[in-house]
């Protein structure tokens, strides 16, 4: 299993295997990072503009092979037992959902544990990385992940403490969208 800079595990053998499209793919099939940034890597902005900016991996490809592939999560949901985040306007407190890192762009994470005496894989050779890769999970499946040999892909349910929080929270929201006039809140608040 893949493991943080700090040796705990990410919860996955392969990354790129749960990894979604490029960050930088637009609808069109072009690449935003030559588009965008094309001061930060000007042989690869140069090769993308002879090619119409098209993305040399295309939305199926091996993301290996890209320089600057990363894939971040939104956030929205976890990744392993499914639980919504719910943010409250004006509210400080933790979210539901984190963002954990399956691989990271500024370490070189991507080697197998060392532990694991097994031959480097031949698309390892083609590996253009380290990339960033992240998916969404919750505080408790995320805490599962780095301190046991949970896994992101395991068949999982929201942890009972997770759904009171999210619960909570949403008991909360539904009562700050209730309408009341000015009167109503200024009668209950003497």
């Amino acid at each position: 299993m893949e493991h943080t800079p700090d040796g705990t595990p990410v919860g996955v053998d392969d990354p790129y295997a749960v990894a979604g499209v490029c960050d930088h793919l637009t609808d069109d099939g072009r690449c935003r990072f030559a588009l965008a940034r094309a001061g930060d890597d000007p042989q690869f902005a140069a090769d993308r503009r002879r090619d119409g900016y098209a993305c040399h991996v295309g939305a199926e490809g091996d993301w290996r092979a890209c320089p600057h592939y990363r894939s971040t999560t939104d956030g929205r949901e976890c990744y392993r037992c499914g639980l919504a985040e719910i943010r409250l306007a004006h509210d400080d407190a933790r979210p539901l959902v984190e963002e954990h890192h399956l691989s990271y762009g500024d370490a070189d994470s991507s080697s197998v544990d060392a532990s694991d005496s097994s031959p480097a894989d031949a698309s390892d050779l083609d590996d253009a990385g380290p990339h960033e890769i992240t998916v969404a999970l919750c505080r408790w499946c995320h805490t599962k992940v780095h301190k046991s040999f949970a896994r992101i892909d395991d068949d999982a349910s929201p942890d009972p403490e997770a759904v009171a929080a999210r619960e909570s929270r949403r008991s909360k929201e539904q009562s700050e969208s209730a309408f009341e006039t000015a009167s109503e809140r200024f009668d209950r608040e003497e």
